[in-house]
């Protein structure tokens, strides 16, 4: 769990682009590789004990009320700067290259257990538990370093290429190093792991190197083509949409971006696929798209409505929504809580890490009074929030629609 938490969460593309708008955003005070090696530290020791809690029965909502609890305290001797950057980390590191890994290894754990019902409810969870190390790590690293009062700024890139491609051929060479680096130990644990103990046929091992060679292939044009023009599109956008009298329209795009971004968010469809399965059906996956769409679309409104409004800080949301989402495990169905605790990592994928936050930068550099570290950051906290309470929210009705038909499926 330590070994293959931190490496699954190094290669992770959305952590990276959080990790480097931080630096630029911070002329460099917070270092990339830090960000980095730290959430993925926190990651992994929150891996291994999502593992022991699967073994060993524990309940989830213990686990992440003891983990949110000490998120809390730690919050009280963090600076907001550091508030924001650790609840935007928890969201970035779950995207769209971990989500699927974590997912796997939770099932995969949980299959093994001879009680059906409590391999159900154990196959998710291990997401919401590992997002908390990327909180905690952050956070201890913002109060041991003592930086306080940080201010940011969004540098304007002068630079001249020859030609519309050009941006794109700088990026990828850098990409492609940065990702052969970040999947080699993967790859290798994978190998050693099948000499010694897997054993795989050559037809299974042979489709599993395609897949490897096809993710590799596809980091480097994803993260080359966010680098040299898709976050930039969303800074462009936000920029132009906050420079408007009427902030009303703001939070009106905001909240159409939230519905319609998270149906573009690759591991959505990965867990909504993936509850359909473990439920035979019984929880349809478009009413899962549908409550992620609308708690999206609120944070990312509420998002808006922070940044217009400079005094609402980070935590006047999180505090009370956190509160709302732990206060709710205690009463929504325990297959709901995991789905729902997943479902926060998932919703705050690549397009979140990327359009989304560009966009709440683009609109903290508009509006008089924001500071773009503070405000344009926390975004990805927020989408990561919103869909605990609305999924919990829809365990609770299902709840009531099994009473009501007397129906004898284990929702809980």
């Amino acid at each position: 769990g330590l070994v293959l938490g931190f490496f699954i969460s190094i290669a992770e593309p959305d952590l990276h682009i959080l990790a480097d708008q931080v630096e630029i955003v911070t002329s460099g005070l917070i270092d990339k590789v830090h960000i980095v090696v730290v959430v993925s530290i926190g990651i992994a020791v929150m891996v291994s004990i999502g593992f022991i809690r699967i073994v060993y029965n524990l309940a989830l909502y213990k686990i992440l009320m003891a983990a949110y609890g000490f998120i809390f305290i730690l919050s009280l001797f963090s600076s907001k700067e550091f508030l924001a950057i650790a609840f935007d980390s928890s969201g970035a590191t779950t995207g769209a290259l971990a989500v699927p890994f974590i997912l796997a290894l939770s099932i995969g754990i949980s299959a093994l257990k001879k009680d059906s019902k409590a391999s159900e409810k154990d196959s998710f969870g291990l997401i919401a538990v590992a997002s908390t190390g990327a909180i905690i790590t952050v956070l201890i690293m913002g109060i041991i370093s003592g930086t306080r009062n940080l201010t940011g700024s969004i540098p304007n890139d002068e630079s001249m290429y020859g030609s519309v491609l050009g941006p794109f051929l700088h990026e990828i060479p850098i990409v492609a190093v940065e990702i052969f680096y970040a999947l080699a130990p993967i790859v290798i644990i994978f190998i050693l792991g099948n000499i010694a103990e897997f054993k795989l046929p050559k037809k299974t091992f042979r489709r599993i190197a395609v897949g490897l060679i096809f993710t590799f292939l596809g980091l480097i044009i994803f993260l080359a083509g966010v680098n040299a023009g898709f976050m930039e599109a969303g800074r462009f956008v936000g920029y132009k949409v906050a420079l408007y009298d009427n902030k009303g329209i703001l939070l009106l795009v905001g909240f159409l971006l939230g519905v319609l971004t998270i149906l573009a968010e690759p591991a959505v469809h990965v867990l909504t696929h993936q509850v359909e399965g473990v439920t035979s059906g019984y929880i349809n996956r478009k009413l899962i798209l549908a409550a992620l769409s609308l708690g999206v679309g609120l944070a990312i409104a509420l998002s808006m409505l922070r940044i217009i409004i400079p005094e609402m800080q980070l935590w006047h949301f999180l505090l009370p929504g956190y509160f709302i989402a732990v206060l709710l495990t205690f009463f929504a169905p325990k297959l709901f809580v995991g789905i729902a605790f997943d479902s926060g990592g998932v919703a705050s994928g690549p397009m979140t890490a990327t359009f989304i936050l560009a966009f709440a930068r683009g609109a903290a550099e508009a509006i008089e009074g924001a500071n773009v570290l503070i405000d344009g950051f926390g975004i990805i906290a927020m989408v990561a929030m919103t869909p605990i309470i609305t999924l919990q929210i829809l365990g609770l009705m299902f709840r009531r629609k099994s009473e009501l038909k007397g129906d004898e499926l284990n929702v809980e």
